[in-house]
């Protein structure tokens, strides 16, 4: 296993920046990564999304008509933004946003470890195909992708670099990549880090800030085209994968 205290994005050690409950976050002094140390193993990670969601009752499933409406704005504003082709959710959850774009005339792929949650997307739009993998274990069939999703996932991830190198490996040259996470620069996250609603170790085990998150992505040949306008402390990215790869 790497060194817990070592940047996952630039490889500068990391200095003890925060602890609660039990929990010890490093900042990186070069590009401001803060991260968790020590990362879950896999045990505790396996523990934390198998069934995440209470049988599927809780968060947004029980709002479903509202989480719709957003999906589909946000489908329509990616799909404006890629080619039509395949597309891949990865952390889709219940499969809310892949069967919006699915609606938008793609072919649609959701991968969620929680297969509660796949059980629930499998059920209620089963249009789609719903494979119960993270990125890291999904062995993808056809065409690689065209567009991808991943929204509120990758501060989830250990190793960040395996995560990202296994979407870049799926998308197709010159496929779309729609990126959301928690901003842990942003002017709006309270002072108090308990009080943030990003702030959820070791579910959480990376914050990012928009410079450290482009530096990352770029290791893997994908560039920031876009960044959306966030109010709430988020980063919101468009990225693209270079067309001669």
């Amino acid at each position: 296993m790497s060194d817990g205290s070592i940047c996952q994005v630039c490889g500068a050690s990391g200095e003890p920046w925060f602890e609660q409950g039990g929990h010890s976050l490093r900042r990186c002094p070069d590009c401001d990564l803060v991260f968790l140390d020590p990362m879950p193993d896999a045990a505790t990670v396996d523990t934390i999304y198998n069934d995440a969601y209470g049988g599927a009752t809780e968060g947004y499933f029980g709002k479903v008509h509202s989480k719709m409406r957003r999906c589909r704005r946000r489908a329509g504003w990616l799909a404006a933004r890629s080619r039509r082709g395949r597309f891949l959710d990865v952390g889709c959850n219940g499969g809310f946003m892949t069967e919006a774009v699915r609606e938008r005339g793609f072919e649609a792929v959701g991968l969620d470890p929680d297969p509660v949650s796949i059980a629930y997307a499998r059920e209620h739009f089963s249009k789609n195909g719903f494979v119960v993998a993270t990125a890291e274990s999904f062995e993808p069939e056809g065409a690689p992708f065209d567009a991808v999703y991943c929204s509120e996932v990758i501060e989830h991830s250990p190793d960040v670099n395996r995560f990202i190198a296994a979407i870049a490996a799926v998308m197709a040259p010159g496929a779309v990549l729609f990126l959301t996470t928690p901003d842990i620069g942003h002017w709006r996250r309270p002072r108090d880090l308990t009080a943030w609603d990003g702030y959820d170790p070791p579910s959480h085990c990376l914050y990012f800030s928009p410079r450290n998150l482009a530096r990352l992505l770029a290791r893997h040949g994908l560039s920031v085209v876009k960044r959306r306008f966030a109010f709430k402390p988020g980063i919101k990215l468009l990225v693209r994968k270079a067309e001669d790869v």
